[in-house]
């Protein structure tokens, strides 16, 4: 019998996007000081730590307490060439008429050279301070998109009141350091959606470009920070989106970064946790990272950091983002995962993406010369791919950074690609687990076996 063939170009270039061809630094950890020696193993190339309004000034505007920011993390993270990435927030009670943490800083709207701008002062004094110990990235704020009555709440204020918060970091953080730069709060991006209003980040941009003096200021942020969780093909949808966002305002020329992503497991043998939704093994923990990395990098994010490496003083039972284990500081297999992506996935020239309803694949062409396949399962279907050979060898790679050598026949490699794992709630959240596949780069085309559905890289 002849089986009736069926092609389908589904080829996705990102022209246009910037790819950061020699960024070491591309792929990070959410504190990593936990245990520095673990994180240098990782190889992360930066690092996000909680710089915290509140312990630097507890009690008034002239306390200056530096504990909580150990200056031994941030040496070991220059030891280890990780990149130190601040993030501000939690306002202290003696500098807001609003709630401590959450509330609007006082003297926001005077001057960023008035005394009276609390918030100015500090920007400008962490800004100072931290220069000379390599710290030169300022997130201002995390989430303010949530609101008072929901789990996560941490900004009091409105979108102008962030507008304004951001405005006067910026010009202050400058002052300090002319070389810092400033990133957005990183959004849920799905607490707008789920309650149908226009994105926060929308409605923000558009209170930044009206600002008349923002176009000298640079609109005063560099960065378009976001937070992705749980299913692999958002990641993609979500930095594409931010991309045509800030298009739309004619700012195009910011870098985007992922400042958390990860998909928390609750089937952990060591730590099973109850959650009503995403019920996912430490295998789809891992898998989503990988998924992630490829999908971020594909769809123009600069970096991307994973949320967290250790979850301390967890409650029994409590959900557990970290790639080491809440219940022995162990490695989980996603710390492996993690340290296959820092590995394979790094000084990319050119990317490519293509996927089928039943298969997806980014291509990382690498400034050596060599490309690398990520390829899964979209479904709970497995999927064979029939891919070229470009040299006699290859190698094949699984998401913990196994290695197998495969020798190329007259039709290149058949590999295949395992099912995702579903369910009536989730559906296929995460593909299934991926294959890496490292061969001299070359013109790549990649045809489903069973379905003769083709994708070609030129």
């Amino acid at each position: 019998m002849v089986r009736r063939k069926i092609v389908c170009l589904l080829l996705v270039l990102l022209i246009g996007v910037p790819v950061l061809a020699q960024d070491e630094n591309r792929f990070g950890i959410v504190e990593g000081f936990w245990f520095p020696d673990v994180t240098c193993d990782l190889n992360a190339g930066w690092e996000r730590i909680i710089f915290d309004w509140a312990q630097h000034q507890p009690t008034g505007p002239d306390d200056w307490h530096t504990l909580n920011v150990d200056d031994r993390w941030l040496k070991a993270a220059n030891q280890c060439n990780r990149e130190v990435v601040a993030l501000l927030k939690n306002t202290p009670a003696w500098a807001t008429d609003g709630t401590a943490g959450p509330g609007v800083p006082r003297g926001l709207d005077l001057p960023v050279d008035d005394p009276d701008n609390v918030w100015a002062n500090f920007v400008r004094r962490a800004a100072s301070y931290y220069a000379s110990r390599g710290v030169n990235h300022f997130i201002i704020w995390n989430e303010p998109d949530i609101s008072p009555e929901t789990y996560g709440f941490e900004f009091e204020g409105e979108v102008e009141d962030y507008a304004r918060l951001l405005k006067v970091a910026y010009l202050a953080a400058k002052e300090g350091n002319p070389a810092a730069v400033i990133h957005l709060a990183g959004t849920t991006y799905w607490h707008d959606v789920n309650t149908g209003q226009r994105l926060y980040m929308d409605r923000l941009l558009e209170q930044l470009t009206s600002d008349p003096e923002a176009a000298a200021s640079d609109y005063f942020f560099d960065v378009f920070s976001l937070h992705i969780y749980f299913r692999t093909d958002t990641v993609y949808d979500i930095v594409s989106e931010a991309h045509d966002l800030l298009a739309l305002y004619d700012l195009g020329d910011k870098h985007i970064w992922i400042n958390e992503t990860n998909a928390a497991p609750t089937d952990d043998p060591q730590w099973p946790v109850q959650r009503p939704v995403y019920q996912l093994d430490l295998e789809q923990q891992s898998s989503f990272l990988v998924q992630a990395a490829a999908l971020g990098i594909a769809a123009g994010a600069d970096r991307m950091a994973v949320y967290k490496l250790y979850d301390q003083q967890l409650p029994e039972g409590g959900e557990s983002f970290g790639i080491l284990s809440p219940a022995d500081q162990s490695p989980r297999p996603a710390f492996d995962a993690w340290k296959t992506v820092i590995r394979y996935f790094g000084r990319v020239e050119q990317v490519q993406r293509a996927h089928t309803e039943q298969t997806d694949v980014v291509r990382l062409v690498h400034a050596d010369g060599h490309e690398t396949l990520i390829l899964w399962a979209r479904t709970d279907e497995a999927v064979r791919v029939q891919i070229n050979a470009t040299a006699e060898k290859a190698q094949q790679i699984d998401a913990y950074g196994n290695i197998n050598l495969l020798h190329a026949s007259a039709d290149g490699y058949v590999i295949s690609l395992p099912p995702a794992r579903c369910n009536d709630v989730d559906g296929c959240a995460v593909g299934g687990p991926p294959v890496l596949l490292v061969q001299p780069a070359g013109v790549a085309q990649i045809i489903e076996v069973d379905s003769q559905t083709q994708m070609l890289f030129e």
